[in-house]
């Protein structure tokens, strides 16, 4: 690739008057000037924007977290984030975590030394003190996963409400016996999706047992098989089961299939989340739909408002029920 110093050669001047004319023309006589361009077309140059951002003390680099890109729930809220970016002359650093605080340390490190601008967090494992000292000095913004925090803004749906709709859809198609594959509630969505079921079991009088919750160690076509199996081998009589995540939900209706227990003639299943796969399983899944795409582009414009000084409220999102063929 061609350098400065190839323009410089090129133009017959010095490299300082190339870096003149590319950062600050009107100081360079026009004549030059327009040498200079002529040099840049014909060699086809292109400066380095870290280069100069980082001259102007100025980033153009957003930071994405995430715990795992495998994740499908992540994809299309990237590709909204990646999207809106580049519309506002950003790029973006996908930084996964795999749910490791020293990893999340070193990103962090990238704002503190001034290589980054601002931050879009979805790992809920993020350490919650030190986010919110984070973004006492840092732009932040959290999509979906959040904390209630001063300077830590949110784009979500409401976990609570889907899911409370989502059970009470399956109550009334008759299911009485309702399974919870949940996982940690250490995570504020673990913990409203868990809220929003036993809501709508409440309203139909309908005390749960024990054996009707499995909690997942990790989000995972494996944890969900796992949870499914446990639940059937209670012997607890479970007619529909309510996933918090589609991977979950998949798993499950995988150990479902294995055992070749008709769904959703035997047992009804409803996932979380409308990733692509959702849609290809057997029988295709009954999910709750996340605007997705729309979060990360919400994200972003978010934090670059931030970025430039202004205040940003929080914002939550609609949500749908997709109904398919698994209930």
């Amino acid at each position: 690739m061609p350098t400065i110093q190839d323009v410089a050669r090129r133009a017959g001047v010095s490299v300082a008057t190339v870096s003149r004319v590319l950062n600050n023309p009107s100081s360079v006589a026009e004549l030059t000037r327009e040498k200079v361009k002529q040099a840049i077309r014909e060699l086809d140059y292109s400066p380095s924007s870290l280069g100069r951002n980082l001259r102007n003390a100025e980033s153009r680099m957003l930071l994405v977290l995430l715990p795992k890109i495998s994740n499908q729930f992540y994809l299309k809220i990237v590709e909204g984030i990646e999207e809106k970016a580049l519309e506002h002359g950003y790029h973006i650093l996908l930084c996964q975590t795999h749910s490791k605080m020293e990893r999340a340390k070193v990103y962090f490190d990238l704002l503190k030394n001034q290589l980054a601008a601002g931050a879009i967090t979805m790992d809920p494992t993020i350490d919650h003190q030190i986010l919110i000292d984070m973004a006492k000095r840092f732009p932040f913004v959290q999509c979906s996963e959040y904390i209630k925090a001063e300077n830590l803004s949110y784009v979500t749906i409401d976990s609570e409400l889907a899911a409370y709709q989502v059970t009470k859809y399956l109550l009334k198609q008759g299911h009485q016996r309702i399974g919870l594959i949940n996982v940690s509630e250490y995570f504020l969505y673990a913990r409203d999706r868990r809220k929003g079921y036993l809501r709508a079991l409440k309203e139909f009088h309908i005390e749960p047992e024990k054996d009707w919750f499995y909690s997942a160690d990790t989000v995972s076509l494996e944890s969900g098989q796992q949870a499914m199996r446990s639940l059937l081998n209670k012997k607890k009589g479970l007619t529909a089961v309510f996933a918090v995540s589609d991977m979950l939900a998949i798993g499950a209706l995988k150990e479902l299939n294995t055992r070749k227990i008709d769904v959703p003639n035997e047992m009804a299943i409803v996932g979380f989340d409308k990733i692509e796969f959702t849609n290809m399983t057997y029988p295709s899944l009954t999910t709750v739909a996340q605007p997705m795409y729309k979060m990360g582009e919400i994200s972003v414009d978010m934090l670059i408002r931030k970025i430039q000084g202004e205040e940003v409220e929080d914002i939550i999102l609609d949500h749908e029920l997709i109904l398919r063929e698994s209930t």
